[in-house]
């Protein structure tokens, strides 16, 4: 075992250390791997996704490294956001509640407000499309102001289907990591009411990847950032629970969940001797207490 670890971190390295090498912050890191910019690889040891050197070297070997890595996954908030496109804030805000910008990332900040981020190049690329050209100048069109009358905000489903991008991608072939990757996006009541048996749920479980932590576990902070990272509207926890349902029927297939054993069958001369509970009176009683009378 010692010797699999040695050869893997010769190999590999853990994402702390790649993040070193690779001159990024955290964050942007793991914006990187789940854009599919830095590909990672299992660890053998059974711990989290780790970097290949070969990957770190190639990355380090292309033009413009490391600021054009940087460029790649820069995030902006809502006023860079405008800035970039040239629309002002309030217009910008719109356009991504009405669901034509999406979310790559977000945070709470500490009134537990949610903070959403986008990437810049996409900013850069939407504004850059002549069909987009009338959403950034004069009247808003129609479809966007009712959206705004009625409150609608498809940012958290836009990040949500985003997301399990990122996940299925990371899963890659293996059925029971794509099905927990559905499954970790749903209410936990919809996953036992599409996946009702118990040793296939631990199964789920303990495929279940990582999703972003918001907050120490528990805090109301956690909470509300898990709100927004499960299925909400109808018609998408609807898509989700097919999907999963979908995915289960392949991960049944490759390889059914793990059962305990049964209990091994007893031997005829294993078995306790059933208890005589017949009533000791009468005749019959005295007969068998006096042959359980100790003899001299």
């Amino acid at each position: 075992m010692s010797g699999t670890i040695a050869k893997s971190d010769r190999l590999t390295c853990a994402p702390s250390r790649a993040v070193r090498e690779l001159d990024l912050k955290r964050g942007e890191f793991d914006l990187a791997v789940n854009l599919g910019l830095i590909r990672t690889v299992p660890d053998e040891g059974g711990g989290g996704r780790r970097v290949a050197r070969a990957e770190i070297d190639r990355l380090r070997a292309e033009d413009g490294f490391p600021d054009a890595l940087r460029e790649r996954v820069a995030t902006v908030g809502t006023h860079e956001g405008a800035e970039i496109m040239g629309v002002a804030p309030t217009r910008f805000t719109s356009l991504a509640r009405f669901g034509l910008l999406v979310p790559g990332r977000f945070y709470l900040n500490r009134y537990r407000t949610v903070v959403w981020l986008y990437l810049a190049e996409e900013l850069r690329q939407f504004a850059a499309e002549k069909s987009n050209a009338r959403l950034l100048t004069g009247r808003m069109p129609a479809e966007v102001r009712d959206g705004m009358k009625a409150k609608m905000d498809r940012r958290p489903r836009n990040w949500r289907g985003r997301h399990i991008g990122f996940l299925l991608r990371q899963a890659g072939d293996d059925p029971w990591a794509r099905a927990a990757a559905v499954a970790c996006l749903l209410d936990p009541a919809d996953v036992t009411d599409v996946v009702e048996d118990p040793h296939e749920r631990d199964r789920l479980n303990r495929c279940r990847p990582r999703l972003p932590a918001h907050g120490a576990p528990g805090s109301p902070a956690a909470e509300r950032a898990q709100e927004l990272m499960t299925a909400s509207e109808p018609d998408e926890v609807a898509w989700f629970r097919a999907d999963l349902a979908h995915t289960m029927e392949t991960a049944r297939r490759h390889h059914p969940a793990p059962r305990p054993a049964p209990e091994p069958a007893l031997h005829q001369e294993d078995r306790p001797a059933p208890e005589d509970h017949t009533p000791s009176h009468g005749l019959l009683g005295w007969l068998r207490r006096r042959g359980r009378r100790p003899t001299g």
